[in-house]
């Protein structure tokens, strides 16, 4: 699913600079702060931005509202091998196909051709397995490979495989990595990268939710390392965003309408999030592949609040925030947060933002 010319109203013609922000190399969070909900929250509801702790989120809300989780697990997607040749290559898997098929990214200093084996893990005589390169993925602009493994995938990744984390943290994976890059509601595997906003609910801000009658319900978007992609365009309107499996369960559909019956407010737990409930409302799909690209103007349909974290500059979830909150508003927010060392990225902060502009109206017409 992709946004229609009649989703997005710009406010005026941004390009790509318009998105960029200086960030101190020291502020990129290499580790999560040492409690899940001990991470800062910057408010930026209102006019002049408020700093709290993420515990305190649930105070900040009210009863009847509904929080929206995305409930996908991150896999062991890295991993590590060999051409025939013997030069080192890196696999990330970003889908798991039928018949031990996957997608994937692929780093090595010269592509193998169409039909190779790959040794991965030492391959099947140390321990390890094969992939068969199959040839490109076409559904990706040739960015991605389409390979059969000589097991199960999912297995094998497990057995294999090393936590994807991103480029921008500069550690191997750890033990900690396992458990932190992880959300503690994760409930469905195919996810190349963490929807870092959820990753500072821990069980005792769940509780307090609960206790003070905010509702929850949770969506499946499993994450692909797209979401790293730079945009390599000024003109934002050439980016072509990568796809993205998602679904919007009937008991979440369901508790979104209850929730507008009694007059709450739906709150998306990060970007995923977001990106899912809006393409399900502006399609009417409750499941499938979405490419949606939010950017300034997007005519929002579901979400009220939106808990994020701080995103790359001239990324598209920059645009994204922006769409929601207001671009001013959002620049503003991130010269605060900089001032005040808020720690940036999947390891960092969070904050919390207010739709800036009315909700559009659902399309009548289903999938």
């Amino acid at each position: 699913m992709t946004a229609s010319p009649a989703d997005t109203v710009p406010e005026r013609p941004f390009t790509l600079s318009d998105f960029d922000f200086r960030l101190p190399e020291a502020l990129i969070a290499q580790h999560p702060a040492p409690e899940r909900s001990a991470s800062r929250l910057l408010d930026g509801r209102a006019a002049a931005p408020v700093d709290r702790v993420f515990r305190d989120l649930p105070g900040l809300l009210a009863p009847g509202d509904l929080l929206i989780f995305n409930d996908t697990q991150v896999v062991k997607a890295r991993l590590f091998g060999e051409k025939a040749s013997g030069g080192k290559l890196e696999l990330l898997v970003e889908r798991v196909l039928g018949g031990h098929e996957v997608v994937a990214h692929m780093k090595v200093s010269k592509k193998p051709p169409v039909g190779a084996v790959l040794h991965m893990a030492g391959g099947i005589g140390a321990g390890g397995f094969t992939a068969t390169l199959l040839g490109r993925w076409p559904h990706a602009d040739g960015a991605l490979f389409h390979l059969r493994f000589s097991d199960d995938p999912w297995t094998l990744m497990q057995r294999h495989g090393h936590v994807p984390l991103p480029p921008y943290i500069t550690h191997a994976d750890s033990a900690e990595d396992e458990r932190r890059y992880q959300t503690v509601f994760a409930r469905h595997p195919g996810a190349a990268a963490a929807p870092t906003a959820a990753l500072h609910f821990d069980e005792a801000v769940l509780a307090a939710l609960d206790a003070r009658g905010v509702h929850r319900a949770s969506v499946t978007l499993h994450v692909g390392a797209g979401t790293f992609q730079p945009v390599k365009t000024e003109d934002i309107t050439q980016h072509r965003m990568h796809a993205e499996w998602y679904d919007v369960p009937e008991a979440t559909q369901a508790a979104i309408a209850t929730c507008r019956a009694r007059g709450g407010r739906v709150l998306a737990v990060g970007t995923t999030t977001v990106r899912t409930l809006e393409s399900w409302a502006a399609s009417g799909c409750a499941r499938g592949d979405t490419e949606i690209f939010i950017t300034p103007g997007f005519r929002f349909r579901v979400v009220d609040l939106l808990i994020t974290n701080f995103h790359l500059p001239k990324s598209t979830l920059m645009m994204l925030v922006s769409a929601f909150a207001g671009y001013e508003s959002i620049m503003a927010l991130y010269r605060h947060a900089i001032a005040e060392r808020y720690r940036f990225f999947s390891y960092g902060d969070a904050m919390l933002l207010a739709r800036a502009t009315p909700a559009a109206p659902s399309p009548t017409a289903p999938c």
